[in-house]
């Protein structure tokens, strides 16, 4: 009880958001958390868009940082401190994790039958890599000393790589490192003397972020590309304001980032990038491509008002997938962090 009551305390504030219609389909949603403060009670929970019409999917105001199964018939989420699963309509809600630790940031594994997630002893402290079977139990300690985060996996889910704080003197660096989903093979990949954060898998090897990673007047970011084992490294966009990975589309060729306030797509390699859209002030959702990398779901901003739009990579055209609802609605708005896209079948 003392953990939900903390990280209810720590929760981000949101808009007020009617009662779902109907429940969500079983395809294609793009599923967010948004949580508010009403008098003293919290409100919020996950929702999910498809075909115009948003659907409340949970009812806990700490109920964030969605990821879907391969299959699209699972979402992972965090609560309170603990990792759940829910199915796509709302139901078979099942707790994965209990106890007094911090859980967050869980993500299902390509094949499906677990995830990884972060544990911390409390609120801002070190994070240690745990996993879990999606149907509970089979708890496993991955890495567990040290701090660390950011998991990502490769496409054939036999590597994770990850954040770790690697101490240099007074000071802490973030570098990237590799390891095993059963916890053997743990390599380090970079050795700088700035930051390195943000790893996602591409088609030829890992992409990711460079820079000042602290907040402050002083944080920066470029993007890289390295393979595998941390060789090859080369610079993707430099220079021009920071950019900051968002995702990488499923056949492992394009990237999106945002720079300055604007959403924007790059072909990984020597080419240019392009503006997709601009983005609200200050927000800080992500931005998360479809199953077929057509598409980008995005919050953006629409004259005044921030709106969830899917764009159309090679067109740029924007459509909106909830119309008539105002996601500014209600003083100091917080959409996500995290949004994903349900995959669906490829014919």
């Amino acid at each position: 009880m003392f953990k939900k009551t903390l990280i209810a305390m720590f929760a981000l504030v949101a808009l007020v958001v009617p009662a779902a219609a109907s429940a969500a389909s079983n395809t294609g949603a793009v599923v967010f958390s948004k949580s508010s403060k009403v008098g003293d009670e919290m409100k919020g929970g996950l929702f999910a868009v498809k075909e115009g019409h948003l659907n409340q999917l949970t009812e806990d105001a700490t109920d964030t940082e969605p990821n879907f199964s391969p299959d699209g018939r699972t979402i992972a989420f965090a609560r309170g401190g603990d990792i759940y699963s829910v199915r796509p309509d709302g139901s078979g809600q099942r707790q994965l994790t209990i106890g007094p630790e911090v859980d967050s940031l869980p993500k299902i594994a390509p094949n499906g039958r677990y995830l990884v997630f972060e544990r911390r002893g409390a609120l801002g402290g070190p994070s240690t890599l745990y996993s879990v079977r999606v149907t509970g139990g089979g708890l496993h300690g991955i890495v567990t000393s040290g701090d660390n985060r950011e998991v990502a996996f490769s496409p054939d889910g036999k590597t994770i790589v990850f954040v770790r704080a690697t101490p240099t003197g007074g000071d802490a660096n973030d570098d990237l490192y590799s390891v095993r989903p059963n916890g053997s093979s743990q390599k380090r990949l970079t050795r700088t003397a700035v930051d390195e954060f943000a790893p996602r898998f591409f088609a030829g090897g890992i992409i990711y972020g460079r820079g000042e990673s602290s907040p402050g007047p002083s944080a920066y970011a470029d993007i890289y590309t390295m393979r595998i084992d941390g060789t090859k490294v080369k610079p993707q966009v430099r220079g021009v304001g920071s950019a900051y990975v968002e995702d990488v589309s499923p056949n492992g060729k394009l990237l999106i980032f945002r720079r300055d306030q604007g959403l924007w797509e790059k072909q990984i390699g020597n080419t240019k990038a392009r503006k997709l859209s601009q983005l609200p002030d200050q927000s800080e959702t992500t931005s998360v491509f479809s199953s077929d990398g057509k598409r980008v779901a995005a919050f953006v901003q629409v004259e005044d008002q921030q709106q969830l739009v899917s764009i159309n990579v090679e067109n740029r055209r924007q459509a909106e997938l909830a119309s008539g609802h105002d996601f500014d609605e209600g003083e100091g708005t917080v959409l996500g962090p995290v949004m994903d896209w349900q995959p669906t079948p490829q014919h």
